[in-house]
């Protein structure tokens, strides 16, 4: 009794393309053009691969039928993406009509629409679906938006509208914008080894956590044209801290050390003081002596910030030569200022690489990613800037934010390369000019 066992698995395409080959080297051609194996041989390949007889008789059926057609030899398994379960057709129909509330996760979806949350999930890894999270955006008012509108278009050289419109230089302007630095997160990730236990971390309250505001000046870096940088844009990052003695011992310090302790309460004399005392003395020295002296600082309209008509800021910034005046952007509107754009998550990034666990920690720890960042890094906000204002020619819609980013950054450095500038294009000029008719009424 013969007890041979018959390998029942499917052939891999490289044995199954051999045992054509060894077929057809052993065949000859027939007086009417077709093709037959040599007496035996299909038996003796079965043998040798483990496989049954009608096997290898299949793949020389499927090789002849080749040659006789004169077509190259292809016996490849076609079970590949034929055979299994048939996979669940997506109703793009039903999705789309289902409430954005109700797609906020995939067990919310898959209730939605009646599938099972399996396949919601391997249309996800096919692609079919994709996931986006979105925070929420400032609301703008029609007020709001004609004031950006203006803006923006104030940002485009005058002399340029009617042949080749294209953005002014912002080598006179600087951004300034306060931020929130934190010693810790509330929510944090680590990387542990297999065997190691989980850190515990406690805290009486998220608010008692250390935080240091941080106040960051900004303008264009400035590049000669080779390359080189003849201005890094970089006028400084100041913290709002004040130093204090100690009024009680501990075991960290005695009685009466000073301390560097964060101002918690940021009112507008706190501000006022920053601008006076610090910001406008850190331009002058700073600022390169081959640029105009007429500089605009750009700020926001949080509520202790002083405006541009301040007699104290006037009479600091009208001295040593330079006119330093201060404007607001428009209301609602961060994603006019290049600190919002990207610059200050950069700072945020390289921070947390160093994970300060004091507030002086904190504040080398901030002040050295803000030296770190390159200028080219900062050219980079100041190009998002200005697709911002070109995408806000023409939008009706609220905080674009990552629409104009779609850009990466070669492709800004390539602009930085070509034009120094993203231009406007003329088309952006006429559609607002068609859009600001109804403004005017």
């Amino acid at each position: 009794m013969n007890t041979t066992h018959i390998n029942t698995k499917k052939l891999d395409n490289t044995t199954r393309q051999i045992i054509s080959e060894a077929l057809l080297s052993h065949s000859k051609k027939n007086a009417d053009g077709s093709y037959s194996a040599q007496y035996g041989q299909i038996n003796t390949l079965a043998a040798e691969y483990n496989v049954s007889r009608k096997t290898v008789s299949n793949i020389w059926a499927i090789a002849k039928k080749q040659i006789e057609q004169g077509i190259a030899i292809d016996v490849r398994s076609k079970l590949a993406g034929n055979s299994g379960r048939k996979r669940a057709v997506m109703d793009i129909k039903a999705i789309a009509d289902t409430p954005l509330r109700k797609r906020t996760n995939v067990r919310s979806l898959a209730a939605a629409i009646g599938k099972p949350k399996s396949t919601v999930h391997e249309w996800i890894k096919r692609g079919l679906l994709r996931s986006h999270s979105k925070a929420i955006k400032p609301y703008l008012t029609d007020a709001n938006k004609i004031s950006r509108l203006r803006f923006c278009l104030d940002q485009v050289e005058p002399y340029s509208m009617s042949i080749h419109p294209r953005f002014k230089s912002f080598h006179n302007v600087l951004h300034i914008d306060e931020k929130w630095f934190f010693m810790s997160k509330t929510s944090q990730k680590f990387y542990l080894l297999p065997d190691e236990a989980d850190p515990y971390r406690a805290c009486k309250s998220k608010r008692f956590i250390a935080n240091v505001m941080f106040l960051c000046v900004v303008g264009r870096a400035l590049f000669g044209d080779n390359g080189e940088v003849l201005w890094d844009g970089k006028v400084g990052i100041f913290h709002f801290t004040e130093k204090c003695k100690a009024k009680r011992k501990s075991k960290n310090r005695p009685k009466g050390v000073l301390e560097v302790k964060p101002i918690t309460s940021v009112t507008k004399q706190v501000t006022k003081d920053m601008l006076i005392n610090k910001v406008i003395p850190a331009i002058q020295e700073k600022w390169p002596s081959h640029l105009s002296k007429d500089i605009h600082i750009q700020q926001d309209n949080a509520r202790p910030h002083i405006q541009g008509v301040d007699s104290d800021f006037m009479a600091a910034g009208n001295t040593n030569g330079f006119h330093i005046t201060l404007h607001n952007q428009p209301p609602n509107s961060p994603d006019l200022n290049v600190l919002d754009l990207g610059f200050f998550r950069a700072i945020q990034s390289l921070k947390d690489q160093c994970a300060p666990s004091t507030v002086v920690e904190l504040l080398e720890a901030v002040e050295g990613a803000y030296d770190a960042l390159s200028p080219q890094t900062l050219n980079r906000a100041w190009l998002s800037y200005q697709q911002v204002d070109d995408v806000l020619h023409v939008s009706d819609r609220g905080n674009i934010g990552s629409i104009v980013l779609a850009m990466d950054d070669d492709d800004l450095v390539l602009l930085r390369v070509i034009r120094d500038e993203i231009h406007v294009l003329t088309s952006t000029i006429l559609k607002f000019r068609l859009r600001n008719k109804r403004f005017k009424t």
